[in-house]
């Protein structure tokens, strides 16, 4: 395995030829593409090492392949498409095993439990595209179909328009437009929500009631655009903005996709502004980057919430403001990461209250994480991190069980507050194969440490050991 150097003037050599590319979220796509080994743009999949961050940016189209090529009488390029489609497709096979079995609810008369694992086959499969479109126009596409919905689905979608310039005294300019459909996603580093860690995890599982809407609750429900500029490598700055764009929504009267309506839940009023800030320095093998990240989403309920005007009434708002940091050392043999993100999201909650379904006008979120990975040659490698989420405590926005319920996924004490620990062991026999046990222990649990839920249930019940196979063609 080769070490890639930081070196701006490639960049400047490459610019005369194409805009250079981005290696993306790890599909071999890319691989095909340019000819480089997985290597290349990522420590392990799909983390990004500094090249792979660099050929993000700059849009995903640098290729060697032989393409299909039209130009005007003036010489400008009209068509440069690729003579092998840009297909990936990548499979999750998995098993959770949870340490506590649930209420089987099925016969309230005499509820029984469920069974304790669940296997996923598929638990996942996607179908990519991924790479030019044009030139200076790329595309990281995604079609997935997951076992829990039994249907294919829009994924993880990223457009981008890059170009790179080079300043006086040569240094780089790389700036693009990103069209994408997930808040974080677009983002060059693995310590923002949308590709950080665990970079997988069971759908299988009991998720705590809590998370903030910058940390994958809008994700696939929305449209963005934002511009971005990345500044010699390393100072990155970007401005955009999401407005609701619902998968399966129609208009009652017309039966059309829109213009949607009060049946349609969360939808943003207006324009809901993005912002991010970060700085990579970079010296040998290592590199550290420092940034902030947020929006602001102001959102409709909607559907049955029982707010009196609609989509013309008082909002919800959510004001995100978070902080990431990352630490990378990519060796020959051995490679560290370490990194963490604070999101704290301030709730103004004036339609949900107006509506008497939260018990606050306003409330508060703050989830924290951070991680630590070490691996071997690329083969054998471990993780363990830390995770916290904290909060007002809101008996609307965390119920108790209904009189009589089974709980589960409820707070008896209306407190979101969930901490624990994840381990994870990681073996890749190829760099495309990647077989990872996980193991997530929680401490506490939507607001306890034992019987959170009212019904005897504690926060370690819901520990879950996660096995999966994943993979990448």
């Amino acid at each position: 395995m080769h070490h890639i150097p930081r070196i701006q003037g490639a960049i400047a050599v490459a610019a005369l030829a194409m805009a250079m590319a981005p290696a993306a979220q790890a599909v071999p796509s890319f691989a095909r593409q340019t000819g480089m080994a997985c290597e290349a743009c990522h420590t392990v999949f799909p983390e990004l090492t500094h090249f792979g961050r660099v050929f993000k940016a700059n849009g995903y189209v640098l290729d060697n392949l032989k393409q299909v090529e039209a130009v005007n009488s003036q010489r400008q390029e009209l068509l440069e498409l690729a003579k092998t489609p840009a297909l990936s497709i990548m499979a999750q096979v998995s098993y959770t095993q949870l340490k506590t079995r649930l209420p089987d609810t099925s016969n309230p008369a005499a509820p029984g439990l469920t069974q304790s694992g669940t296997a996923g086959f598929p638990q996942q499969l996607s179908l990519f595209y991924a790479g030019k479109i044009a030139p200076h126009f790329g595309a990281f596409a995604q079609l997935t179909y997951a076992n829990d919905s039994g249907t294919i689905g829009i994924d993880n979608t990223d457009l981008r328009f890059a170009n790179l310039a080079i300043l006086p005294h040569k240094q780089s300019l790389i700036y693009g437009i990103s069209l994408n459909n997930n808040p974080t996603m677009q983002d060059l580093w693995n310590s923002t929500p949308a590709f950080g860690f665990p970079y997988a995890s069971s759908n299988a599982a009991v998720s705590p009631l809590a998370g903030t809407q910058i940390d994958g609750a809008l994700a696939q429900d929305v449209a963005g655009i934002t511009a971005y500029a990345f500044w010699k490598e390393s100072l990155y700055a970007e401005i955009g903005g999401y407005r609701s764009a619902k998968q399966g929504q129609t208009n009652a009267l017309t039966g059309a996709a829109g213009p949607l309506d009060g049946t349609a839940s969360n939808v943003i009023e207006g324009f809901a502004p993005y912002w991010r800030l970060a700085y990579e320095h970079d010296w040998g093998a290592s590199s550290l980057e420092a940034g902030l990240y947020g929006a602001e989403f102001k959102l409709f309920p909607g559907n049955g919430s029982g707010t009196p005007t609609s989509l013309q009434g008082p909002d919800n708002r959510f004001n995100d403001v978070a902080e990431d940091i990352q630490y990378q050392f990519v060796g020959e043999d051995h490679i560290i990461s370490v990194e963490g993100t604070r999101i704290h999201e301030q709730m103004h909650l004036a339609a949900s209250f107006t509506a008497t379904t939260v018990a606050n006008s306003s409330d508060d979120l703050t989830t924290e994480r951070l991680w630590a990975t070490y691996y071997y040659q690329r083969s054998i490698g471990a993780t363990a991190g830390w995770f916290s989420t904290t909060g007002s405590t809101d008996a609307g926005l965390y119920p108790a069980p209904s009189s009589g319920g089974q709980g589960v996924v409820t707070s008896a004490n209306g407190s979101p507050d969930t901490k624990g620990l994840i381990g994870e062991l990681n073996y890749l026999p190829w760099l495309n194969t990647k077989l990872s046990l996980q193991y997530t222990h929680y401490t506490k649990f939507n607001g306890a440490s034992t019987n959170y839920d009212g019904n005897g249930r504690n926060a370690s019940d819901n520990d879950t050991l996660y096995l999966v196979l994943w993979f990448a063609y």
